[in-house]
């Protein structure tokens, strides 16, 4: 198979990418205008000139110096083609016992059929695949299981049979092992191939997935995690230092996430269905709570959506707020994906409504990341139709294809904003990036915005999959310039910044680095009249045509009656040159002759109104070239205008403030009024009018030294979301690059490397058709360097590693945040908001709270559940709700609440992982444990073990209805049930009753979560219940745990000497909260002491551990609580050592 892009003819046919523009341009000082000719300037003048073309020189000559150590030209050394690894014996398993099995030889099947379909084979760079090596699979999983896997060659269907059941959602095939090397061998093959510049990207298309495989275990169809293995191999072998991954299947991988949990090197990015936990793997782990641990604290980012039916715009919303800012700080040189494609529409699995279009999305703008090195690796898809359109539409992405259009617009919908929220407030601690990235509302203002997305938001339907089609295309980047346009220069001063050596200077710099040669040259031709008096009256048009024939003293007194103008003969021809080579791009896109371009002219035009001329501009190009579409089109195209010159485009602003068809959106110095053009019309309260009201947006800087982190985080919270929002169907760009480093006007730092960034996001819009076209910028080197950036990014050459991106500013970030709240009014995309009642939000919250030393004293005299408060089952909404002072970090105080289970909450239903991982107490009553925030009812063994709010399969839930009060014949009664947690009468009268007496532990810090759960909080599965009559409210929880678990086997005989239930923590000598490990019965602390158990559990992949403080059991792999016939003996000889008597028999 051949590589695509290996010629500079091919690159331009096929390595889309989509275009984004930079635009700058300067206007002249105060003294222009009215300014008049000497034929002898006197002294002072010619000084004054003299340190100008001084200082210009200087300033210049610092710009190239810096940009050379930059190293820009890279042309030669930009790794090409797209890697691809698809091997047929990566079907050589299936489920013996299950045809029907979801996870099937047919999956790869459909995806070469409709890669085949799309020549897309043909344009990859073809990989052998190659089977891992114990050693690189140990990277991450324990040897033993390693073994245990390989012996799985041997075994016959019974025996295959019988192990996988020890698991969850697997099965076994004596290929099963072979095949799951070859798949990982395939990734590390394409990792190897990236590193060393053989490719830029790549895909693997294997199976069986990996994203569920844990360190010893098998899970999820997933026998070893494939990308977690790639990103150890990327940092030994190659010495990466900084790895993303991204997971976008619909189920979160938490294989990978418990491998690199506590490890700053890999950020994990995980995007999945959880529904507050009822979703397989149902794991607390999983909610935006869990940011990881110790120094991996703020790496680990779970996107968690808590409906059915999210959609494109959910998705990319999740990249563009929390994503591509956080990955912009932490600079990764490796992009890893787990790339499941069970959230399209209409996968059995996933209930989702992305769209393959959504995903190419989603691949471009991770394609502008470490300098476009990415992989990625399928995990799951079983719609077999929708699985091959997804992928198909992801390698298109990474051959450089443009994104289709997203078959509809939209914004992400109100639970999307609220997951985003959450996640966004729990991570700015660890991301400067984000600071005050979400916005508080007033709770009334909320209730209003929710209201109107309630009524614009229609119920989901599941519908066909859109059919994408990918142009065929001439050329990919056009490039129009004409020489002719330097005729117009100033009769009068040589060293006017708008001089004929700009569009010179930036086509030399274009020729040098070969990408001119590398664009379909297209000839400039003038604007027709017709095409003028689109965006500028007859009377205006006449009067610039009748300079040709004025006398220089003429010219200039007519230049004077302008702000900032000068005129010569050549003045007019010029100007018509330059707005008829945009029309002539627009032409050359729309009719699919390119798909993006650059248009080199001058005078500029984003200044000029209907009626004048200002600020170096005559006609409009760029207004002119939107209305020249919509003629050719024959209707209100949609069109999307970015001006990012330094100076506000007063006269594109007026010409479409009434127009719903034009958004514009212009980033421009404004210091409060006081830069040019001066006035209020660059102001963010400036919004359109009429029809066209809010598709004026405005992003006034209120000072100098803007640079890429500022634009940069403007593109991310603003100029993206309501661009995708508006879902243009052509971009235009007022490239001016007068905000470049070196400016002499504009005192901002943008880098050419900042502009590739901002051009190569914008690519992913209007299936990518964009046009830049030259505005300002007055340091030659500057705007050569920056037009060269984001030509290379139109021409699908990834964006260059950003340098060091500084903090934003605190004036820039005021700008942005000041235009999100006038534009929230009408860009529901910009609504991720953060609300201090977290009722509105989310079901979970990040809390840390102290334990009482004693239960709270209403528990010992009993109480009696009300009878409202049941457990319902058959519903699928969890109205589990946390009110707004439950949820705050600062609360500690103890509050009760009163349930009743009916009889499908019994531990019947806690069978494999459809329970909850949640934390145990670390208070016993009796023989019974209450934890305080959370309380575990148990036989009278003394343990409890596992929360649910609702059953994942029953779909039960918590009706939470607060009673006024409580009375002192309330009473809670236990009715216990031997061999396993306490199974409750389905009778609403009934209640559980606590034994009076409490035991005191030492006070420590909780955050709502058991010793291994890894930091979870289970906010969401609690009882949030309030008593009038209780001083000390609080919160309550009930505790059901795993009946079985499939590493009870792990659990070794008990030794010889028993157990010391006051021995020390091996590591640390500390004598609390200590745990023991039932394999090899060495004691640790807990994760609130120094985590040493937790420590020792992920070195020597042991399991199952016991609390010495409420005897309870946890497992590591499961993330649960366990109660198990096989744990009695341990227990009881525990609760002999700690009450020095036996432990009571349960009835």
């Amino acid at each position: 198979m051949t590589s695509t892009g290996q010629d500079s003819s091919t690159r331009q046919r096929r390595s889309r990418h989509n275009p984004q523009s930079p635009r700058t341009h300067n206007r002249g000082g105060k003294g222009e205008k009215g300014a008049v000719p000497r034929p002898s300037p006197n002294l002072v003048e010619l000084k004054r000139k003299g340190r100008m073309k001084k200082l210009s020189q200087a300033v210049e000559e610092d710009l190239i110096l810096g940009l050379q150590r930059l190293d820009l030209d890279t042309e030669a050394k930009l790794s090409v083609g797209t890697g691809l690894v698809f091997d047929e014996q990566l079907n050589d398993f299936h489920c013996f016992w299950n045809d029907s099995f979801p996870e099937c030889p047919e999956r790869l099947h459909a995806i070469k059929e409709q890669l085949v379909l799309e020549g897309l084979l043909d344009r990859c760079v073809s990989f052998q695949a190659r089977f891992a090596e114990k050693g690189e699979l140990m990277l991450i999983h324990s040897l033993e299981y390693i073994d245990l896997m390989e012996t799985t060659q041997y075994m016959n269907e019974g025996e295959l049979r019988l192990l996988a059941n020890t698991y969850d959602s697997v099965y076994l095939h004596p290929n099963s092992y072979s095949c799951a090397c070859l798949a990982t061998g395939s990734v590390l093959r394409l990792v190897d191939a990236v590193l060393r510049s053989e490719i830029r990207n790549g895909m693997a298309v294997i199976r069986p997935p990996g994203h569920h495989a844990q360190r010893g275990l098998m899970d999820g169809y997933c026998m070893f995690n494939h990308v977690a293995v790639a990103a150890r191999y990327a940092q030994k072998k190659h010495r990466i230092q900084r790895v993303l991954i991204v997971d976008w299947d619909v189920h979160p991988g938490h294989g990978i996430q418990f491998a690199f949990d506590q490890d700053p090197s890999v950020l994990y990015f995980s995007i999945h269905r959880y529904e507050q936990g009822r979703f397989w793997p149902h794991l607390k782990a999983s909610d935006w709570s869990t940011i990881g641990f110790g120094q991996g604290q703020g790496y680990t980012i779970n996107v968690p959506w808590n409906q059915v039916g999210m959609r494109d715009a959910d998705y990319i919303a999740a990249f563009l707020h929390v994503l591509l800012p956080v990955a912009f700080e932490f600079q990764p040189q490796l992009v890893l994906v787990a790339a499941g494609f069970n959230a399209l529409r209409g996968d059995p699995k996933g209930d989702m409504a992305a769209t393959p279009a959504g995903f190419a999305q989603l691949t471009h703008l991770l394609m502008g990341l470490a300098g476009g090195k990415l992989i990625l690796s399928l995990e799951g898809g079983y719609n077999l139709h929708a699985l091959a359109k997804g992928v198909s539409a992801s390698l298109h992405t990474l051959l450089g294809d443009p994104c289709p259009m997203l078959e509809s617009t939209g914004a992400p919908c109100l639970s999307a904003q609220n997951s985003l929220s959450c996640i966004l407030e729990a991570l700015e601690p660890f991301w400067k990036i984000l600071v005050k990235s979400v916005e508080t509302l007033e709770k009334d203002d909320l209730e209003e915005e929710k209201a109107e997305e309630d009524e614009e938001e229609g119920t989901w339907e599941a519908a066909a999959l859109q059919m994408e089609t990918w142009p065929v295309l001439h050329g990919r980047t056009g490039l129009v310039y004409d020489e002719k346009m330097m005729s117009h220069c100033n009769l009068w001063d040589n060293h006017h910044p708008e001089t004929p050596q700009r569009i010179l200077r930036i086509m030399c710099h274009l020729e040098e680095l070969g990408l001119a040669s590398r664009c379909l040259i297209l000839p400039a031709r003038p604007a027709m009249d017709a095409e003028l008096l689109s965006c500028h009256r007859t009377e205006y048009v006449e009067r610039l045509r009748a300079t040709e024939k004025m006398k220089t003293r003429e010219l200039h007194r007519e230049g004077a009656n302008f702000d900032s103008i000068y005129i010569c003969p050549s003045t007019f021809a010029c100007a018509k040159l330059a707005t008829g080579a945009a029309c002539r791009l627009v032409e050359a896109v729309l009719s699919g002759e390119v798909l993006n371009g650059i248009a080199v002219v001058r005078p500029p035009g984003h200044h000029a109104e209907q009626d004048a001329a200002c600020g170096f501009c005559f006609f409009n190009s760029v207004a002119v070239a939107a209305r020249h579409a919509q003629a050719i089109t024959g209707r209100a195209l949609r069109i999307l205008i970015v001006d990012w010159d330094v100076h506000h485009g007063n006269g594109t602003q007026h010409m479409f403030e009434d127009d719903p068809s034009v958004l514009y959106v212009s980033l421009h110095r404004y210091d409060r009024g006081t830069f040019f053009p001066m006035g209020d019309e660059g102001a963010s309260s400036q919004v359109g009018k009429a029809a066209g009201t809010g598709f004026t947006v405005n992003v006034p800087w209120n000072g100098p030294r803007i640079g890429d982190a500022d634009y940069l985080t403007a593109w991310h919270r603003l100029v993206l979301p309501i661009a995708y929002e508006f879902n243009p169907e052509l971009v235009l760009v007022s490239a001016g690059f007068d905000a470049a480093q070196g400016d002499p006007l504009g005192g901002c730092q943008v880098t050419p490397e900042g502009y590739a960034h901002l051009t190569h996001l914008l690519m992913g819009l209007a299936n990518g058709r964009i046009i830049l076209i030259l505005e300002g910028g007055y340091n030659l080197a500057s705007i050569s360097e920056s037009m060269a950036a984001c030509t290379h990014s139109l021409l699908g050459d990834p964006p260059p590693l950003l340098p060091s991106l500084r903090l934003p500013q605190p004036g820039a970030l005021a700008s942005i945040t000041e235009t999100i709240q006038v534009h929230r009014r009408y860009w529901r995309s910009l609504r991720v908001v953060k609300v201090e009642d977290k009722e509105e939000v989310s079901s979970s919250t990040i809390v840390t709270k102290k334990l009482h030393k004693t239960a709270n004293p209403a528990l010992a005299k009993g109480m009696t559940m009300p009878k409202r408060k049941v457990l319902e089952a058959g519903t699928k909404k969890d109205t589990s709700a946390l009110s707004s002072n439950e949820s705050s970090p600062n609360k500690s105080k103890s509050r009760t609440a009163k349930v009743v289970l009916t009889q499908s909450q019994s531990s019947e239903r806690a069978t494999k992982k459809d329970t909850l991982d949640q934390p145990t107490s670390e208070e016993t009553v009796g023989g019974v444990t209450v934890d305080q925030p959370s309380l575990e009812v148990s036989t009278g063994e003394g343990m409890s073990d596992q929360t649910t709010s609702e059953e994942a399969k029953g779909g039960d839930k918590l009706i939470q209805t607060p009673p006024a009060s409580l009375t002192d014949k309330q009473t809670l009664t236990v009715s216990p049930v031997q061999g396993t947690a306490a199974q409750l009468s389905p009778a609403l009268g009934h209640t559980l009753e606590l034994n009076s007496e409490a035991q005191e532990t030492p006070e420590s810090e909780e955050g709502l979560l058991g010793e291994a759960s890894g930091g979870q909080n289970i906010d969401s599965l609690m009882l949030t219940q309030g008593f009038g009559n209780l001083a000390d409210q609080e919160i309550f929880y009930a505790v059901t745990p795993l009946s079985w678990c499939p590493h009870l086997v792990a659990v070794c005989p008990i030794p010889a000497e028993g157990l010391d239930i006051t021995q020390p923590c091996k590591a640390c000598g500390t004598l609390q909260e200590n745990w023991v490990c039932l394999t090899c019965y060495q004691v640790y602390c807990s994760r609130y002491i120094n985590a040493d158990m937790v420590q020792h559990h992920k070195t020597s992949g042991h399991p199952l551990v016991l609390s010495f403080v409420d005897l309870s059991t946890w497992c590591y792999l499961c993330q649960a609580y366990v109660h198990h016939q096989d744990l009695e003996d341990v227990k009881r000889v525990a609760h002999q050592s700690k009450f020095g008597e036996d432990m009571p028999l349960t009835h």
